[in-house]
């Protein structure tokens, strides 16, 4: 994969910090961290039947699978483990977790969606002063969570922080990259410009699609989230390139649920 070194290559951690951001970024740890979310995830949705709140990502990929005549109900979250495990094995790093890894990369998401959480405060008064005028809307309208979040809610959250870093970081940013750099780019600009380009893509996505939300081209909150959609984009996937699939669906995951409190 694109951004993970491999064991010849990486330099050998000198300090237990940079220990625990070298491991904590293979793909087999984030296998492990990323697990609970999906197993918790997809067992919800099947015990919750028609009252589950399906992710939009899911349901593409879903869709998508059958339209490929893969129809079976659990091949996609097989077809993650599949992927990560793979990965590992590119990788040819150590099979193994270390212990008290995963309660790290736990607690460094909740720092992460905390501090995307401030960027989402930000970016609406920025927002507000430049527009502010033009639509004639408060930020805190525009960020206020629509009511609390019911349990189908929140287990969609789990498969929002696993899918959607799934579909827009680890295939679309890391293949992004890999045209870019063919195209002639080298490194830093082939990241930089799949970075824009695929934020672009995840910032669209959430207005495509029966479960998109709606286009109100004079309304402030569409605005907003659309910026900060963008932003969100290159949040993820700076975090995907510097710390690894498991810290992004964890921030991702972290954050929805995070917003739906604070």
């Amino acid at each position: 994969m694109t951004f993970e070194p491999t064991a010849e290559s990486a330099a050998e951690p000198t300090t237990p910090g940079a220990e625990y951001c070298a491991v904590s970024r293979q793909p087999l740890v984030s296998l492990a961290f990323v697990a609970p979310l999906l197993a918790v995830y997809e067992t919800g949705v099947l015990a919750l039947g028609p009252k589950a709140v399906r992710n939009g990502v899911d349901v593409w990929l879903r869709g998508l699978l059958e339209w490929l005549d893969f129809g079976n109900y659990f091949l996609l979250p097989v077809l993650v483990v599949g992927i990560l495990l793979g990965w590992h094995h590119t990788t040819r790093q150590p099979w193994r977790v270390p212990r008290g890894v995963l309660w790290g990369m736990a607690a460094e998401c909740v720092v992460l969606a905390f501090c995307l959480r401030g960027l989402s405060q930000l970016a609406a008064l920025g927002l507000q002063a430049c527009l502010g005028s033009v639509f004639g809307e408060s930020p805190t309208a525009a960020l206020s969570p629509a009511a609390s979040a019911s349990l189908a809610k929140m287990i969609a959250f789990l498969g929002a922080g696993v899918y959607e870093e799934l579909l827009f970081r680890l295939i679309l940013l890391s293949g992004a990259v890999w045209v870019a750099r063919r195209a002639g780019l080298h490194d830093a600009m082939a990241l930089a410009a799949a970075v824009v380009a695929i934020s672009a893509v995840f910032a669209a996505a959430h207005y495509v699609g029966p479960y998109g939300e709606a286009i109100l081209w004079r309304d402030f909150g569409f605005w907003y989230g659309l910026i900060f959609r963008f932003l969100a984009g290159v949040f993820f996937s700076v975090l995907f390139a510097v710390r690894g699939f498991g810290i992004a669906a964890g921030a991702h995951a972290g954050y929805d649920i995070l917003v739906k409190f604070l």
